[in-house]
């Protein structure tokens, strides 16, 4: 819906009541579905804005073409991958113009990613000081370490990436114990009794039948899905699924349909036609419908319409894949995800994934669903039959954490962390909006993108804030829409009401200097 003023993309569903009777449509659609307000904003680009960002890419591009003529006679020296001279009659190994934005582009800003930190990821970190002499093609440090710099930037949404506390005190005995690593895979010879003890805790803190735990975040999402689909099967993916999604839908072999974000009408269509049409050609119907959706959009800070699609879910007897991997402790009352969020019943999702690398501070990933569903995995998942189990300190962190959290470690740390992360949230995006800024994303979202739209703004943001020794992320095309870069700041129960004050004030003055 847009807003009276027309710049502003903004649903709200609540009470059918208090809605104006052209609105009450949708609301009497899905409304019912809801139990809380649902408040989302994608503010429209300004014209003036997105035609000054393209002029700005433009010109790049120009003298893109031009540093690339130099480069080509010798007047500039090149510092980019090239065939070696004896292989020049060789197919190309470098596609020159593809990495055309690389050189000319994403060269100029290249400081403003992969900073080196050599502290905890906590509220606040500490950073190696380095230096280019020769326009971030490479970087020399200078010996320094910038101290105490507000963590703007990490997952670490319950701050539990700590050097001290119960759950490091844990994980060190565990490692006395048990050594840091296992050599061998759980169907072999590296299955623990902590690795059980595990998937059992969250398989109970998810509210599900069974759960298996894997090593790695990604290779969970793109290594089962292609266990739970294949050839004559229909995905029906949201266009801002992240690459690990997209890459085991890829792999799995299966049709890739794609609807557009959080929305339900785009989602309907294609389930429609999925059940009218069948398969191309032989319009068979199809094995499976797998509709692939995330809990929280890391790079939108939206939420998705999880009610809605589970009842379309239902309605067209499809399967639902859900990614908490940034929703999974970050959201809900008892921080649970967004079913938590929603309350909602965790057997309406087929399939529940997450990650443990971002609320529970350590790495990994879990499936949670049905005994038969996990059980299947177990065999024919290649995360499970080919990848090293996981660590036992790491495993031993989750486990303290997720207790921590479900309060069976006797306090409640744990509910203190979730509410204060809510409040960290509300309270952040409020002062944002107070002072002008144009955010994107869902009120209870902890991902807060903050819109700098202009090329120009991107490294100057992430510098000026360092400056300021507030460590942010700044993100850009391909990453986003090339006129939507934005800053991407990430909250944490561990920061408090002054680091946000702090980094909100900070906020005006590195966007006044950028423009």
């Amino acid at each position: 819906w847009l807003n009276s003023a027309g710049s502003s993309f903004c649903s709200v569903v609540g009470d059918a009541e208090h809605i104006p009777d052209h609105r009450i449509n949708h609301i009497i659609h899905n409304g019912g579905l809801y139990k809380r307000p649902f408040n989302e904003a994608f503010e429209e680009t300004p014209m003036l804005v997105a035609v000054l960002t393209y002029v700005g890419y433009g010109v790049l591009t120009l003298f893109g073409y031009l540093r690339d003529f130099m480069r080509q006679w010798k007047i500039e020296k090149c510092q980019n991958a090239t065939e070696r001279e004896e292989q020049k009659d060789f197919v190309p190994l470098y596609q020159d113009f593809e990495n055309f934005y690389n050189r000319n582009l994403y060269m100029r800003i290249r400081d403003s990613w992969n900073r080196p930190i050599c502290s905890v990821p906590g509220a606040k970190v500490d950073m190696m000081e380095r230096v280019s002499h020769d326009y971030n093609w490479t970087f020399t440090y200078t010996g320094r370490v910038i101290k105490d710099i507000i963590n703007m930037g990490s997952y670490n949404y319950l701050g539990f990436a700590q050097k001290t506390g119960p759950c490091q005190e844990a994980a060190a005995k565990v490692l006395s114990q048990y050594g840091a690593g296992v050599c061998s895979t759980r169907q072999e010879m590296g299955n623990l009794d902590k690795h059980e003890e595990l998937e059992k805790l969250v398989a109970r803190f998810l509210g599900v039948e069974s759960a298996m735990a894997y090593g790695m975040g990604f290779a969970t999402n793109s290594m089962n899905i292609p266990a739970l689909v294949g050839k004559g099967c229909l995905i029906l993916s949201d266009e801002l699924n992240h690459a690990s999604l997209v890459l085991g839908a890829r792999l799995s072999g299966a049709t890739i349909r794609i609807f557009k974000h959080n929305n339900m009408q785009s989602l309907e269509k294609l389930l429609k036609d999925a059940i009218v049409h069948g398969q191309p050609r032989t319009r068979r119907p199809w094995k499976k419908i797998l509709i692939l959706v995330e809990g929280i959009y890391s790079m939108e800070g939206s939420i998705v319409r999880l009610p809605e699609v589970i009842a379309l879910k239902k309605k067209y007897k499809s399967y639902l894949y859900l990614d908490e991997a940034h929703s999974i402790g970050a959201l809900g009352p008892s921080g649970r995800g967004v079913v938590d969020y929603f309350g909602l019943n965790p057997e309406d999702v087929d399939v529940m994934m997450g990650t443990f690398t971002k609320s529970f501070g350590a790495a990994g990933g879990y499936i949670g669903g049905k005994k038969e569903l996990i059980d299947y995995l177990r065999t024919y998942s290649h995360s499970a039959a080919y990848a090293t189990s996981m660590s036992p300190p790491v495993v031993e962190q989750i486990i303290t954490s997720v207790k921590c959290i479900m309060g069976e470690d006797g306090t409640t740390i744990g509910r203190a962390r979730v509410q204060q992360l809510a409040e960290n949230t509300r309270y952040f995006r409020r002062r944002l909006k107070e002072m002008g800024f144009i955010i994107y994303g869902n009120e209870d979202s902890p991902v807060v993108p903050l819109m700098l739209y202009m090329p120009a703004k991107i490294g100057a943001f992430g510098r000026e804030m360092l400056k300021r020794n507030i460590g942010v992320v700044v993100v850009g095309f391909p990453a986003t829409p090339i006129i939507e870069s934005r800053a991407r700041f990430c909250l944490s129960a561990a920061h408090t009401k002054e680091m946000l004050d702090t980094v909100s004030l900070s906020s005006c003055l590195p966007s006044a200097h950028a423009c």
